[in-house]
This record gives structure tokens, C-alpha cells and sequence, in this order.
């Protein structure tokens, strides 16, 4: 463990909208593209930009399918997104303690 108070903190999650999405994702088994959207108050774009991110990092998986004729995407997070998260809370935490 390096004595760098910020060394273990996970860069992915230095976006609040990011750290926003695996918060909600922690607590639920999936939550969909407009849900996510009216809970953290954030444009398509800008979520579908910060989702990406997640996903291409491997800590969330993105789900495609219909409710009827419309398209419904949802979001759940994976076991390494779970716990590369725990690790960046724990390494907060850490902070925290080691700044005071």
C-alpha cells in the first residue's frame, strides 16, 4: 500500500457522474438508460458518453432489448466493476483516515 494517500484511488471513478452510476448500480440489479438519466440529472449524451467508459473498462454490462416495439437498455454492474468499486471506497476511506 503506497503512503500516497490518493495512489490507490481509481481514476474511472474520479467522475461524479461515473461514481453516480456504480452508486446506483451497487443497489440495484439493473436500471435503465432513463432512470439513470432522471436520477442523476445528466443529458443523453453526456450518460452515454460516462456508460461507455464504464463498459469499455469491463464494470458494467449493457443489456439491449424490447419492451414491446420500443428499445429498453439496461445497465448492471459486473463481479470486477463491483469490486474494482469497493477497492476505490475502501481507498477513500483510507484517505480520509490518513488525512486526519
Amino acid at each position: 500500500m503506497s503512503m500516497n494517500p490518493i495512489g490507490n484511488l481509481n481514476k474511472i471513478f474520479e467522475s461524479r457522474i461515473r461514481l453516480g452510476v456504480m452508486s446506483i448500480l451497487m443497489v440495484n440489479e439493473e436500471v435503465n438508460f432513463n432512470d439513470l438519466k432522471q436520477m442523476l440529472e445528466v443529458t443523453d449524451g453526456n450518460l452515454a458518453s460516462h456508460l461507455n467508459t464504464l463498459e469499455e473498462n469491463g464494470y458494467i454490462k449493457v443489456h439491449k432489448g424490447f419492451i414491446g416495439r420500443k428499445t429498453n437498455t439496461t445497465y448492471a454492474i459486473t463481479t470486477a466493476g463491483e469490486k474494482a468499486f469497493k477497492g476505490h471506497l475502501a481507498a477513500l476511506e483510507n484517505m480520509i483516515k490518513f488525512t486526519r
